[in-house]
This record gives C-alpha cells, sequence and structure tokens, in this order.
C-alpha cells in the first residue's frame, strides 16, 4: 500500500497551491477557532474522574481490588496526556504563553511527561511525517520502520511485529526517560521549571501510591498503572503512519501531499473519537494542527471531497485494520532478516 500510495502522487508533487483553496475553505468555515466551552467540560471532567478514582483507592481500606483502580486511571491519565498534546498544538488558549502553562500543567505535573522534550519532538515529526532523517518518529531505536534500518540490527527486528504491543506496555516509563534525559539540553531556567514540575508529580504519584496502599499493592497499581498507560498510548499512536508512504531520502513532497500520503485515519463514532483523543482524524490533524480536536470530525468531509478533487488517495480503515497495516509493515521490513 505505501508504495502505490506515493507512486500515485508523485506526478503532481510540484502542485503546491492544491492546498491553498482547502485552507481557505475551513478557514472560513470558522473550524479553526478556539472552542473553550470543550475543552473547559473536557477539563474539568478529566480532572474529577482523576480525583475519584484516586478517592476510590483511598476508601478501599488497602484491599486487593483496589490496584484494579489503576486500569481506569491509566485511561484518565492518557487523557490528561491527550489534553497536554492539544496544549502543545495551541488548540486551547488563543495566546502561546497559556497553551505552553496548560502544556506544563498536563505534561509535567500531571502526567510527569516532559512538555518542552515532547513538544520539540512531536513538531519535527509534524514538519516532516514519516521522512527518516527527518522524523524522530520513524528514526531506528528498538523498533525499525525500513530495511536499511533492519539490515543495521541483529535478529532482534525479524520478530518486531510481535513484540510491538508488549514493548508498548514499557512505553510510558520510555517516554519518562527521555523527558528527564532531554532537560540538559534546555535552557537553564526552562530546565529548573520543568524538572521542578516533574520531581513534584514523581514525589506526589509514589506518595499517593505508597500512602494508600500496601507496599506490594502500591508496587502492584504502578506496575499496572504504567503498562497500561503506555498500551493506551501505543494504540492511539501506533495507526496513524506506520505503515503508510514514506518520502524517499531527498525527496520532497508539497504540504498537501506530505501530510495526507504519510498518514491514516481511523473509522468510528463519538467512542473512538474519545479512546484515540481525536487522533483517529490523523489526516485533518495534520494538515490543519491548531484545529481543535471537536473540530476535527467536521472538517473531515471537506478534506476528502478535496482529495478526491486533486486526485489524492485518501486513507481510512477500522482500528483492526490499521494495525493489521501497521503491523504487517513492521515485519516486511524485517524479512531480510528472517531470511538471512
Amino acid at each position: 500500500m505505501p508504495d502505490t500510495l506515493a507512486s500515485s502522487a508523485r506526478p503532481r508533487r510540484a502542485a503546491g497551491s492544491d492546498f491553498a483553496p482547502l485552507a481557505r475553505r475551513v478557514r472560513d468555515s470558522g473550524l479553526l477557532e478556539r472552542r473553550r466551552g470543550y475543552y473547559a467540560a473536557a477539563i474539568t471532567g478529566n480532572l474529577l474522574a482523576t480525583v475519584a478514582i484516586w478517592l476510590a483507592v483511598a476508601l478501599a481500606d488497602r484491599a486487593w481490588w483496589a490496584v484494579a483502580l489503576a486500569v481506569p486511571a491509566a485511561v484518565a491519565s492518557a487523557r490528561t496526556g491527550f489534553l497536554g498534546h492539544d496544549a502543545g498544538h495551541r488548540q486551547i488558549a488563543r495566546t502561546p504563553r497559556v497553551n505552553r502553562w496548560l502544556g506544563l500543567l498536563f505534561g509535567n505535573l500531571l502526567t510527569g511527561l516532559s512538555h518542552g522534550w515532547w513538544n520539540d519532538k512531536h513538531n519535527r515529526h509534524h514538519a516532516n511525517p514519516n521522512q527518516v532523517g527527518k522524523d524522530p518518529d520513524v528514526a531506528a531505536g528498538v523498533l525499525v520502520w525500513t530495511a536499511e534500518q533492519a539490515a543495521e540490527r541483529n535478529g532482534f527486528a525479524r520478530h518486531q511485529a510481535y513484540l510491538f504491543f508488549p514493548l508498548l506496555t514499557f512505553e510510558g516509563w520510555a517516554l519518562r526517560v527521555a523527558g528527564v534525559l532531554d532537560l540538559r539540553n534546555r535552557p537553564m531556567r526552562r530546565r529548573i521549571g520543568e524538572g521542578a514540575l516533574l520531581a513534584v508529580h514523581a514525589a506526589g504519584y509514589f506518595a499517593l501510591a505508597f500512602t494508600l496502599l500496601a507496599p506490594a499493592q502500591a508496587v502492584a497499581f504502578v506496575l499496572l498503572h504504567q503498562a497500561v498507560f503506555g498500551l493506551h498510548l501505543g494504540c492511539a499512536f501506533a495507526p496513524n503512519h506506520k505503515g503508510m508512504a514514506m518520502p524517499a531520502p531527498g525527496e520532497r513532497w508539497d504540504h498537501l501531499r506530505s501530510q495526507v500520503l504519510t498518514s491514516r485515519n481511523i473509522r468510528g463514532g463519538r467512542i473512538t473519537d474519545w479512546l484515540l483523543g481525536g487522533l483517529n482524524y490523523q489526516i485533518e490533524h495534520h494538515l490543519f494542527p491548531s484545529a481543535p480536536r471537536c473540530n476535527l470530525r467536521r472538517i473531515r468531509p471537506l478534506v476528502r471531497e478535496h482529495c478526491a478533487r486533486v486526485g489524492l488517495p485518501y486513507t481510512e480503515t477500522g482500528l483492526l485494520e490499521s494495525y493489521r497495516q501497521a503491523l504487517g509493515h513492521m515485519h516486511r521490513v524485517g524479512a531480510t532478516l528472517r531470511q538471512s
């Protein structure tokens, strides 16, 4: 599929003006305007849910069933992470300053993820999606995304598709470690500010767990919470680009094609929108990253119509099919190692 998508678009990749009529139509429709009422309700609901879950842990009086509350706690943490994502894209407030403070609140303080590190990494991804050497999300790491990357690895990559979901259970820890390590790259003032918020989060999180639960229960709660949190985030991000077109080194596509051809939408209703934090409208999100999450559903038909008009493939699948395509791509990448 990726090669077919790429080749079908290349004859018109120089048509840089193709995006302008779509951008004008979306802007004139008012769908880029802030939705403060929506975000006020989302933030309030998420904070109340988080408090309610921890209150239930306290009322359990150290019963072992309280450990199971780590699952809804992880879902609430992922919701907080999605709010941090939206703040990073300046979807919530009108000014960059307020959005940054919201990002620090949802990221560093409430989730324990460095907002500065994530924002820098994510902006580079949006600028060059699926482009090796420019998009950090397809850089070779524990997993590899191209045959060239796999050729430089040992036998681990040959079975990476089977290990993908188990590895996601460690994603929460990996994101935290990466954010802490990146603090040394920040200006001193931001290093101190972000580092202090991360420390407050860690202290408060472990204090709550080990105060409200017996030591063994607290350890089990933390491990389950972080495993489900990482799995939830990974399941929301994985379907978006894995297995989609990847521009060749040095190849340049215009904005419309570089965002549409590398992205995949996930079909579904309000429940899918909620579980995936609106990222199931990945094409619309990449074309209009500052558009409020709740407006992406309404932007979608405008983008679909425009892509049909200019002859550009628009990829949209069900959730399970998106995982099949993503895992299939990862399995194909390791084919050379399996054959050898």
